[in-house]
């Protein structure tokens, strides 16, 4: 436990350290806490009430908005180029195409831009969402620095190069994080994202196997066999591709550490959820975060500090979008 504690908070001067190494870097500005405190004091009010609002009468939405800041932030960077419409955009590839959370940001938007017009940016309002997805569902508060800024670009064809498959192998997961900066600690703390939302039906088929009369069987052996059960009754043979299943089987609407647990049981959901307790490189740190929820949140706020500043974009190599799905 002290060691791993002693790595989580190495991880911590790196993460508050790149958070102005980024914005110098990319050209002309950093990311500041209270960016907005004279420009739009009431930024993050907003945004909190946008996703409250939209959450009680949608209890998806906090998931959705873990997954809209993860799609987006590692692609182009958190400049939320997956928000822009289009016939080429990200937002036309097969793993967006999903992707739920944006009406929440354009509400938002829709607010900020009565309130303090063409000052705050889409991919801040994202980065807020995302953070405060997590404080309503029972997870930590995090203090995050603002002023991303838009960015113009948004490619379908860069999406599937830069996002994880749930099928996906750990040194396919390392190697990717790996490229947005992000350690091997990163990877396990924020797999734990999944402690909140749902997937269709369709992303875990390649866990069964249909069989001769119709029905599915387990074929992944790291599954445990009665969760496996559980599965397929709740995706059988022409279930509508509408039709999701719960991240986490257990405490699916709160924000805690029993993803952890459920994978020392054998009950990660995704294959890339189950080959982090397989591996050796992360075994340990599994059963460490399984017992204790307080190492989890301290080490998901650091984690989540270096996600939000992945290839961000400030002064004046992008824009402030009046709206989030075209550019000005």
């Amino acid at each position: 436990m002290e060691t791993t504690r002693a790595v989580v908070f190495t991880n911590i001067i790196i993460a508050v350290s790149s958070l102005f190494i980024v914005g110098s870097v990319s050209g002309g500005g950093s990311l500041f806490f209270n960016f907005y405190g004279n420009s739009c004091p009431a930024v993050e009010f907003v945004v909190r009430n946008a996703v409250t609002s939209s959450s009680s009468s949608d209890p998806s939405i906090p998931g959705k908005l873990l997954r809209l800041l993860f799609h987006d932030c590692f692609v182009e960077g958190c400049d939320a180029s997956l928000m822009l419409r289009g016939n080429n955009t990200e937002l036309n590839d097969p793993a967006n195409r999903s992707i739920g959370g944006l009406s929440v940001i354009d509400l938002a938007k829709r607010d900020l831009e009565m309130l303090c017009p063409e000052t705050v940016s889409c991919a801040d309002i994202i980065a807020l969402a995302a953070r405060d997805a997590v404080t309503i569902t029972g997870g930590p508060m995090i203090p995050i620095p603002t002023g991303r800024r838009d960015g113009v670009v948004s490619v379908v064809s860069n999406v599937r190069p830069n996002i994880v498959d749930t099928s996906f192998t750990m040194d396919q997961m390392i190697n990717l994080f790996s490229t947005k900066g992000l350690s091997l600690i990163d990877l396990l703390v924020l797999s734990g994202a999944h402690t909140i939302g749902a997937a269709h039906c369709s992303s875990i088929r390649s866990r069964f196997q249909e069989t001769s009369n119709g029905k599915f069987t387990l074929i992944d052996k790291t599954l445990d066999s009665n969760y496996a059960n559980d599965l397929i009754q709740q995706c059988p043979t022409g279930v509508s591709p509408s039709v999701t299943v719960n991240n986490d089987p257990e405490t699916s609407l709160v924000f805690d550490n029993q993803y952890y647990r459920n994978l020392m049981n054998n009950k990660g959901l995704f294959p890339s959820d189950s080959a982090l307790l397989i591996d050796g490189r992360t075994r340990k740190l599994v059963e460490d975060l399984a017992n204790d929820q307080q190492l989890f949140f301290e080490s998901w706020g650091q984690s989540f500090l270096k996600l939000t500043s992945i290839g961000v974009k400030t002064g004046d190599e992008a824009q402030i979008r009046r709206f989030c799905g075209a550019t000005n």
